[in-house]
């Protein structure tokens, strides 16, 4: 059974009439005619009713017509998934990356890349690290930007560029004033974090642990947003990452740098190891490694 044959079915099926069928298929009556015969003798069934010049699906037509259909669009998608493959230009690129980076990174690299490569389609996927990287493991992404690096030695990792994190406090704590602290001096204070399955907050209780404590967390979320908000209200402090810091919290919360070395966190990309396959991916994949250490002024 070839796909033209179903292809040639699911016109005639449509038409129900042997000579607009062929006319719009471009080929002659008998060999539609003879096409239509071999798909019944396949099946062992009519297919079509015959009333004079015209036919009509039966029951095993529409049957049959159901499953053609199916066929003949898998195989359609195939090609076109296989053409994306190969095109690096309008291919498909499935990227992860941590939620905070979706305010400013994600949209910096995909408005420079756009100029590169217009035709190409993006499916993103904002999430914690930890998902992003196992999603990247499973295949279910191409390419994910995360923080830290993750471990194991199973996924290639691209380091891009160091993000400082700041210190947030509410308005009018002690802190507010200060042009800079180290993380030695927050052993005491309350602190709002996100949960342990996100990279900032990974990064935030090494910092701590560099200086010496276990950080008394009051209460835990899970976005970043959230965060912000839980300190504007008072409620304790967070390390967060200095872009973006304070949103939304108008004049109710305070960024202060933070003195320590270790007070950044290393944005890198992740990809499968040896690196992506799919020409689309591949290209993109060389955009974002170009950029590593540039400025994001």
């Amino acid at each position: 059974m070839e796909i033209r044959e179903l292809q040639w079915f699911a016109a005639l099926a449509e038409s129900q009439h042997v000579t607009a069928a062929a006319e719009r298929l471009n080929i002659s009556q008998p060999t539609l005619s003879r096409a239509i015969a071999r798909l019944e003798r396949r099946v062992g069934v009519p297919l079509f009713d015959r009333h004079q010049n015209r036919l009509r699906l039966n029951k095993y037509g529409e049957v049959f017509r159901a499953h053609a259909l199916r066929a003949i669009g898998e195989i359609d998608g195939a090609e076109q998934r296989i053409a994306s493959l190969v095109d690096p230009d309008r291919g498909t690129v499935a990227l992860g990356f941590l939620h905070s980076y979706g305010t400013w990174l994600v949209p910096r690299l995909l408005a420079g890349y756009r100029a590169v490569a217009p035709a190409t389609r993006f499916e993103l996927r904002g999430a914690a690290a930890d998902t992003v990287v196992d999603d990247v493991r499973r295949g279910r992404l191409d390419l994910g930007l995360t923080s830290p690096r993750p471990a194991g030695d199973d996924l290639d990792w691209t380091p891009l560029q160091q993000e400082p994190l700041c210190l947030l406090v509410p308005a009018g704590h002690r802190l507010a004033r200060r042009r800079a602290v180290e993380a030695a001096e927050l052993a005491d204070e309350d602190f709002l974090a996100l949960q342990p399955v996100y990279g900032l907050r990974q990064v935030a209780d090494r910092l701590c642990a560099g200086a010496g404590y276990a950080p008394r967390i009051i209460m835990e979320c899970t976005e970043l947003s959230t965060l912000r908000e839980l300190v504007a209200a008072g409620l304790g402090v967070a390390v967060v990452p200095t872009k973006g810091s304070p949103s939304g919290t108008g004049d109710r919360a305070v960024a202060v740098p933070l003195k320590d070395p270790q007070a950044q966190r290393t944005i890198g990309l992740i990809s499968p190891l040896g690196g992506p396959r799919a020409a689309a991916v591949v290209r993109f994949y060389d955009y974002v490694r170009s950029t590593a250490h540039a400025s994001d002024a």
